[in-house]
């Protein structure tokens, strides 16, 4: 009898079923899974799914998930019948803003690794595509490896391989309870009896709300219903295509007016995105029996919604104006605040799971993945982007879940700058000094709900006192979006003089009892057992010595410690190991203070002067020193002083209860004058910290990067099994890793990058950028990117592609700034 756990899938859809096949061949063979509809057309998102797989996206972790399913399902077939036709896939450009971000994606192509993609011109897509109307096509990115999936018959064909495996799958089964005890999954409950787990993983699609509320879990999900149609026969595709072939013509997508297309044998079918949002309450879904043009995912077409992107298909497909539409529905999917999936375990149900919110185009990479992490306790994919977790509390309200995923719904396919906050809501998170912030000129934008200056317009004055060196070159458009030359003047100020950061965003943790101590001994890659005062830089890993996360660990006092982390999910973290490890190590609680608590971060070569004038503490270099903290005063109000910089400057991050923040901002703001104090953005924040080789986990590293190949071996104790991944890097250093995190400078001076592009070394793509700015104490741009180690030697010439353009740069020794400490230790 086999020994693996007992798993529990709720939703045979195209998720739920691929997930019992990773596990099954992965030798967990207890799998039980349960729909409340008949199977294998059970009636949810997958059984009407079109099918089209464009693979590439902004994200490489999306991208690498949709490799996979292609892989995946070209692999498979149903009796001889195809579950995924390579017909390549064609996004077409009617407007020359979108010709332009077709070269960006042609970029993303190149640095994720995506094969067969070029940018085509009007009579190469003519070629390739017939049907359109070559006077409003201004050129295309064809992929050739992009292509339909037949999602019921691939689901069919998982269900048998699974079922041999020895999986379980019941239809007709609607679960009514997840059954938990002592914060653990024991089972699920259906009407015909309770099915016993160790393991349970929703795969529910847009039923996955109600799902995750059977166990108090806020799963972020708004159904919304997304019109497609069939047209009736198009002369032009007649003999075209064989029935069981379906299509031979590209997938197409035509963003510019939200419409995609796909062959039917001698029809066209057309999704929209052109309409307005269409919420769906799911206590109003059609009831009875389900067939393949009746279930309760497929809502009554509205006509009216779809008549404008009727007469835009016509106009791009003039073929079309031969034929009406015959047949067509409102069906359901799922959309979050940020257009991402929703992967992770439940934070207060141990062995609770979900997988939802996963389109067809990740299906099969999404599965593969939650088995890794499920099986092996780590998988290769970087999941971050995809924590449930990533979302605050606020972001879980029905109003701004409802709000932000009908906003993501209208701007799916939308040019979007990587700056671009979200228009609405905002306001919804503002630090304690947010009035006197507006009072000069913050221009805000907006991340995690937060409200965070970018720079100062009341710091444009100095523009006219900013030297010569200091002055940065005129940007293109798009790099100059959502930036502004006074970031120049923050960065200088905070480089000569003294500027204040509003750090308030930085998530707090507070981490007490009397187990802390050796609980974040496990947890992290540092010593945590030092005096009270310290302050400790240290990551988080997987169990394959991959970076989670990288923290800043003080000690406040024998059982207390701040955790400078990077967001809700490294809370959630904490709280499930300090649960897994009561027993071992004693009582450890957390508790997030951000919210109660805010933060000032003061640098530069004056700030030493701004504090003495308002304080009597000592903040002396012998007094505080370098990675240090303590509890002092500052102008009457009690404050926690920890001497460290983002920016690598002297200075300090100075913490405050949130009621009295306001007074300590007008205090140093008033002390700080003499010495030409400026209030400063997250713009020059990003130049300075590049300027310092100083990473940002999510951007720089995640979890598929070890500590020595993103440049962090220095934070990495010994012995090595004495935390958490340590094992897995045995044998390893930074001389014998394969690819590094590498700093880069734009040899012309001027050219800013932003992040994503292609990397070439020797006229090979061999990496990508992560993260770029304009170094404005070097005066040229900076950008990191990750390539082979062989490729990393100091001086070796690179190019960067940007929008089509080879960019030529240079691998450079870093920091660029003070490289010996002085200034920061001064």
């Amino acid at each position: 009898m086999s020994t693996t756990p007992r798993v529990v899938i709720i939703g045979a859809g195209i998720v739920g079923a691929n997930l019992a096949d990773e596990l099954t061949e992965r030798g967990w063979t207890r799998v039980t899974v349960l729909d409340q509809g008949p199977l294998p057309l059970a009636g949810g998102s997958t059984s009407h799914a079109p099918g089209l797989v464009f693979q590439t996206n902004s994200s490489r972790a999306m991208t690498h998930l949709a490799q996979y399913t292609v892989d995946k399902l070209k692999s498979i077939d149903l009796d001889g019948q195809w579950c995924f036709n390579q017909v390549g896939g064609l996004e077409v450009a009617t407007t020359p803003e979108r010709l332009t971000d077709l070269q960006r994606k042609l970029g993303w192509t190149k640095a994720w690794g995506v094969q067969g993609a070029e940018l085509l011109d009007p009579q190469e897509c003519l070629a390739l595509y017939p049907l359109l109307d070559p006077e409003r096509v201004l050129g295309g990115l064809h992929v050739r490896s992009d292509g339909l999936a037949k999602a019921h018959r691939a689901v069919t064909a998982l269900i048998r391989r699974a079922t041999g495996r020895g999986a379980e799958f019941r239809g007709l089964q609607r679960v009514v309870a997840v059954e938990h005890a002592h914060g653990k999954v024991t089972g699920v409950r259906t009407a015909e009896g309770t099915v016993p787990a160790d393991v349970v993983v929703s795969c529910a699609g847009f039923w996955g709300p109600e799902v995750g509320e059977l166990v108090g879990m806020k799963v972020p999900l708004l159904p919304l219903a997304h019109q497609y149609v069939k047209t009736g026969q198009v002369a032009d595709l007649v003999g075209r295509n064989s029935e069981l072939a379906e299509a031979s013509l590209p997938i197409l997508r035509h963003q510019d007016k939200d419409l995609y297309y796909r062959e039917h044998v001698d029809r066209i079918g057309i999704g929209s995105y052109a309409h307005r949002p269409m919420p769906v309450r799911l206590d109003e879904l059609p009831e009875g029996e389900i067939t393949t043009s009746a279930m309760p995912s497929m809502l009554p077409f509205t006509e009216e919604d779809f008549a404008p992107s009727w007469e835009d298909s016509q106009d791009l497909l003039p073929a079309l104006r031969g034929t009406k539409v015959e047949e067509g529905f409102n069906g359901i999917f799922s959309f979050t605040p940020d257009g991402g999936s929703l992967v992770g375990e439940s934070r207060d149900v141990a062995g609770f799971h979900i997988a939802e919110a996963v389109w067809v185009t990740h299906s099969a990479g999404v599965a593969k993945a939650l088995a890794q992490t499920l099986v092996d306790g780590f998988s290769e994919y970087d999941l971050h982007s995809l924590d449930v977790h990533r979302f605050e509390e606020v972001q879980l309200t029905e109003s701004y879940v409802s709000e932000t995923s009908q906003q993501n719904f209208v701007e799916i396919y939308d040019v979007l700058h990587p700056l671009q906050p979200r228009t609405s809501p905002r306001d919804v998170r503002v630090s304690p000094f947010h009035s006197r912030q507006r009072d000069l000129g913050a221009v805000f934008l907006e991340s995690g709900g937060w409200e965070r200056p970018h720079w100062y317009e009341a710091n444009a004055a100095l523009l006219e006192e900013l030297p010569a060196e200091w002055q940065p070159p005129a940007r293109e458009e798009w790099a100059a979006m959502f930036h502004s030359p006074v970031a120049a003047v923050e960065a200088w100020k905070t480089r000569t003089a003294v500027a204040m950061y509003d750090m308030t965003p930085l998530k707090r943790l507070e981490v007490s009892g009397p187990g802390a101590v050796a609980l974040l001994e496990r947890l992290t890659t540092a010593k945590m057992d030092k005096s009270v005062g310290s302050v400790t830089y240290t990551l988080f890993l997987d169990e394959n010595g991959g970076v989670r996360s990288d923290v800043t660990v003080a000690r406040l006092a024998a059982d207390v410690f701040q955790v400078g982390a990077n967001g809700h999910q490294d809370d959630v973290f904490l709280e499930q190991q300090a649960a897994r490890y009561a027993e071992e190590f004693g009582a450890v609680h957390v508790r997030d203070t951000t919210g109660g608590t805010a933060c000032i971060g003061l640098w530069g070569p004056d700030a030493r002067r701004v504090v003495e004038k308002v304080s009597d503490d000592d903040f002396s270099n012998e007094g505080l020193k370098y990675f240090r903290g303590k509890q002092a005063t500052i102008g009457g109000i009690p404050v926690t002083a920890l001497r460290l910089s983002y920016v690598g400057e002297l200075g300090w991050e100075i913490y405050v209860s949130a009621e009295v923040a306001a007074r300590l901002w007008d205090v140093l703001f008033e002390a700080g004058r003499e010495f030409g104090v400026v209030p400063a953005g997250r713009a020059a924040f990003n130049s300075l910290r590049l300027e310092k080789g100083y990473r940002s986990w999510g951007t720089d590293m995640t979890t598929q990067h070890n500590p020595y190949e993103a440049g962090l071996g220095f934070a990495v104790r010994s012995p090595l099994d004495s935390f958490t991944g340590g094992s897995a890097l045995e044998g390893l250093s930074e001389d014998t890793v394969q690819r590094k995190l590498t700093c880069l400078t734009v040899d012309d001076g001027r050219s800013v990058v932003l992040g994503s592009e292609p990397v070439s070394v020797g006229g090979e793509v061999q990496g990508y950028v992560t993260s770029a700015a304009f170094g404005h104490t070097i005066g040229k741009p900076i950008a990191y990117a990750w390539l082979p180690a062989a490729s990393t030697a100091v001086g070796t010439a690179v190019e960067i592609e940007y929008f089509g353009t080879k960019v030529a740069a240079t691998v450079t020794a870093e920091p660029l700034v003070d490289p010996e400490m002085h200034r920061i230790r001064g």
